[in-house]
């Protein structure tokens, strides 16, 4: 019988080895990754069958377009249809016709029109972010759209809900939606607050319909009456507001007011992540109001999610880096770049674009802190210049391409918000807008610390070994 019994078991370890080998071989896009989970399979049968079903296999794209499929997911242009063609952009701004091949890949991968007459204008952390947004809301007389990540309930989280439920009881139709596990950051929950207000509230996936760590809604938007918006990637907390009120941790960060054409396409995002989270089919014309066309910025909004076969993001910053022909500023709070974004980076500097990055000193995840530096060394050594820049930790996410183009939004430069998490990102061709964020660019450059090859060759060994043992991590951070 104990034969019997460890022929069966030989038997079983065999069959999952061979099965999970063969779908390695058959799915795996990256050749190394489908030999390295092939040889563990075969050589250790059972384990390594274990470990790759477990975690050798990417589930997210997959539940996202089973959802897509199932009609849950649709998107905003298939909730209300574009009313914008007039305002569809023809020509860049002078001096970048360089960008072209960028606007035409946009075109093409992200498949929403560039669209002039918009205005954008940069708000800096909570102070210059939070009023405007309050007193919007305050103004609002026919509709009040929020979304956001995390709605921390300490003072300006009760602001804001104060501020909507007074919305509300003047008969503004006001919807909130936060994300499942980011409402989780703060008790009590904007949910239980905002309960019999008259306001709207849905979660985004809530902990309920499973624990999904991966496809969260990180867009941070909130449209006023549907012509005026705010959005960048500053969540709803005290901890934004640099100063006395944010704590022990205070956050510095960008986000931004926008009006014009562009307004309506961040309001299809709204409306497709409400039919999602609620079933609600919201096709109200009255939702998309006329806009205003007198600003300079041609503006395209980017909404990426892992339902989708094409990356949109990762592609647009990959064109970007190929296109720039004088530099390219980076600031990221979470730097882990997989190998071809790497690569873009150190092909741009070789050509001779003067690329210049810049990551917070202090992390508030310092796993993933680890983990970039380990990856810094690359850089240096292609002459990107690296900058730390000191506390409070930097959330700012920024990229400009040769002062014309610039790209704000939720994402970070992580698998995270590449492949995982649904974000919502602008591209922005303008001119003054650009070296507006330049100049803050610079201000943060000149008081930070430049690192060198020196710095990382001169790590002390344990800090090396800690590095790399995180950015073996990479994948899932």
């Amino acid at each position: 019988m104990d034969h019997l019994l460890w022929g069966i078991a030989y038997g079983v370890a065999v069959l999952l080895a061979v099965t999970a080998a063969g779908h390695a071989l058959l799915t795996k896009r990256d050749p190394r990754s489908a030999l390295g989970w092939i040889t563990a399979s075969l050589l250790a049968p059972f384990a390594g069958a274990i470990l790759y079903w477990s975690m050798g296999i990417n589930r997210i794209p997959r539940r996202a377009r089973q959802w897509q499929q199932m009609g849950r997911r649709l998107t905003g242009w298939q909730i209300f249809p574009s009313q914008g063609e007039e305002a569809t952009a023809q020509l860049l701004p002078r001096g970048a016709g360089h960008l072209t091949d960028l606007r035409d890949l946009g075109d093409r991968v992200v498949g929403v029109p560039l669209l002039e007459g918009n205005t954008v204008l940069p708000l800096h952390n909570g102070e210059g972010a939070y009023p405007p947004m309050l007193a919007a809301i305050d103004g609002a007389t026919s509709s009040v759209h929020l979304s956001t990540y995390i709605f921390d309930m300490d003072k300006i989280g009760q602001r804001f809900t104060d501020a909507l439920k007074r919305a509300a009881a003047r008969g503004v139709a006001v919807r909130v939606l936060v994300d499942g596990l980011g409402e989780k950051y703060s008790l009590p929950t904007v949910s239980s607050r905002l309960k019999g207000s008259g306001v709207r509230v849905e979660r985004f996936l809530p902990l309920r319909q499973g624990a999904y760590l991966n496809l969260r809604d990180h867009r941070k938007i909130l449209i006023v009456d549907g012509v005026t918006s705010f959005t960048g990637g500053m969540n709803i907390g005290d901890r934004h507001v640099v100063g006395a009120m944010a704590g022990d941790f205070p956050v510095v960060d960008l986000h931004f007011r926008m009006e014009g054409p562009a307004v309506a396409d961040l309001q299809r995002v709204f409306l497709d992540d409400w039919h999602f989270a609620t079933g609600e089919l919201l096709d109200d014309e009255t939702l998309f109001p006329p806009q205003l066309t007198d600003g300079t910025a041609l503006v395209r909004v980017v909404a990426d999610g892992p339902e989708l076969e094409t990356r949109k993001l990762e592609w647009v910053i990959m064109g970007a880096l190929s296109s720039a022909r004088d530099r390219v500023q980076i600031m990221t709070p979470y730097f882990i770049p997989d190998r071809p974004l790497l690569a873009a980076l150190n092909i741009a500097a070789l050509r001779g674009v003067k690329v210049t990055l810049v990551l917070p000193e202090v992390n508030n995840l310092p796993f993933v802190s680890w983990a970039s530096r380990a990856y810094l060394w690359e850089l240096l050594q292609a002459g990107i210049r690296v900058f730390f820049q000191p506390p409070p930790f930097a959330h700012t996410k920024l990229f400009i391409a040769d002062g014309i183009w610039s790209l704000i939004g939720s994402a970070n430069l992580d698998p995270r918000s590449l492949r995982l998490n649904f974000e919502l990102n602008q591209e922005v061709y303008d001119r003054q807008f650009a070296r507006t964020l330049e100049r803050h660019f610079e201000t943060v450059v000149a008081s930070s610390r430049e690192i060198f090859l020196a710095d990382m060759d001169g790590r002390s060994l344990p800090v090396k070994l800690r590095d790399s043992f995180a950015k073996l991590f990479s994948p899932y951070l």
